[in-house]
């Protein structure tokens, strides 16, 4: 037995030492970077965020961090072209939604996060806060406040048409605040993929609607959207144009033309580059297109800008946090508006639509131009930024 067992032992430490006793030459070295990324883009984008978004909102990120970084609310915007829209409303109701718009409160106090001090226009002069006019037509349907419930699948009606589109509810603000009125002509200048847009269709009054995106693929999903719940009758070329053009050249192709024009650019899409690996902008091979974003949405404005006409209005939005895609932007294409020009801007001021809607969403505070939805756990909407412009010559 004595002899036994230090053989057994000399056995084991070979079986366990044996890469080492393996010639350096035959030995094979893991590659695990070939399947597990050292940096992945989620983590390098909550790098940035914390150091920028930490310094820009102060003790607030803490709370906007954690409500990124879970799953976000939806809201369901209902379809009223949908034949069965009866049925789908008394199906959101049983699901106790209510819809924020319709039964919105004007005289609600302002949420936790504060409320707004906001400067006056452009113009120097001081607006008007009366609550701005919406459109009746404009349905959407949120869990009450804290509730994470998700929403069932939308149904089809008997002509395939479904009831409602599921999205995030904030996004619908910069529609509202876009106040369109019957008979407008409406550029939507980055459609997809299209809730926006829907949005823009259920109000009931546009004349003519032109959507843009200069991805053919996206255009394509938002074609399949557009199908999906509206009529064929509603989409013809004399009602709803699509197309899939550089957007920063639409000031050459239809200048002083629109009534009013939706800027919904491109930018960071903080959730998503908190939440997904895949299409990532924070992935290393995309630094040089993140970098650039700036330049090419005040390139978009600009071109939103020369798109409408005198006595236009224009809406820009983003779904991020960041004060160089949003305030900079605005800032910087209202000043090339005037200098290249000659097109004089004043800023709209927004607080009466941010009051009226503070039961639902939370609001930054302290924004010297647009307004901003930032994630709350108890709200977790957003970030959603849009600032509104109205063209004077």
């Amino acid at each position: 037995m004595a002899l036994f067992l230090p053989s057994s032992r000399l056995l084991l430490r070979k079986t366990t030492d044996v890469r080492f006793l393996t010639p350096r030459r035959n030995r094979v070295k893991e590659k695990w970077a070939a399947t597990r990324v050292k940096h992945p883009p989620t983590r390098l984008a909550l790098q940035h965020f914390d150091a920028t978004y930490g310094t820009q909102l102060g003790e607030l990120w803490p709370s906007v961090r954690v409500a990124l970084l879970t799953e976000k609310k939806y809201g369901a915007l209902l379809n009223n072209f949908s034949f069965d829209v009866d049925v789908g409303i008394t199906d959101l109701q049983a699901q106790r939604c209510r819809d924020f718009i319709s039964e919105r409160h004007g005289g609600a106090e302002p949420s936790e996060i504060g409320a707004k001090k906001q400067t006056s226009g452009a113009d120097g002069n001081d607006q008007q806060l009366s609550p701005p006019p919406l459109s009746p037509n404009i349905k959407c349907y949120v869990f009450p406040r804290g509730d994470v419930t998700r929403f069932k699948p939308a149904r089809p009606d008997s002509h395939g048409l479904l009831g409602y589109y599921l999205m995030d509810a904030a996004s619908v603000l910069p529609c509202l605040a876009l106040d369109v009125q019957e008979g407008h002509t409406v550029l939507d200048l980055c459609a997809a993929p299209g809730g926006k847009t829907l949005a823009l269709l259920q109000t009931q009054l546009v004349r003519f609607l032109c959507v843009n995106d200069a991805s053919t693929s996206r255009t394509s999903r938002l074609r399949k959207v557009l199908h999906s719940y509206v009529p064929k009758q509603f989409l013809t070329d004399e009602r709803v144009r699509i197309s899939s053009f550089d957007g920063t050249t639409w000031g050459e192709i239809e200048k002083n033309t629109f009534d009013r024009v939706l800027v919904d650019v491109p930018c960071t899409t903080d959730r998503h580059s908190l939440m997904e690996d895949d299409n990532n902008i924070f992935s290393k091979s995309r630094t040089g297109e993140r970098r650039r974003l700036p330049q090419l949405q005040a390139e978009l404005l600009l071109a939103g800008i020369q798109a409408a006409c005198p006595g236009g209005e224009i809406v820009y939005s983003t779904c991020s946090l960041s004060l160089n895609q949003n305030l900079s932007v605005v800032e910087q294409a209202v000043y090339l508006a005037q200098e290249n020009f000659g097109i004089q801007l004043q800023v709209v001021n927004l607080r009466a639509l941010t009051k009226m809607f503070s039961d639902t969403f939370c609001f930054a505070p302290d924004l010297h131009l647009g307004e901003m939805v930032v994630p709350h756990l108890a709200a977790n909407f957003g970030p959603i930024y849009f600032c509104k412009l109205r063209r004077l010559a």
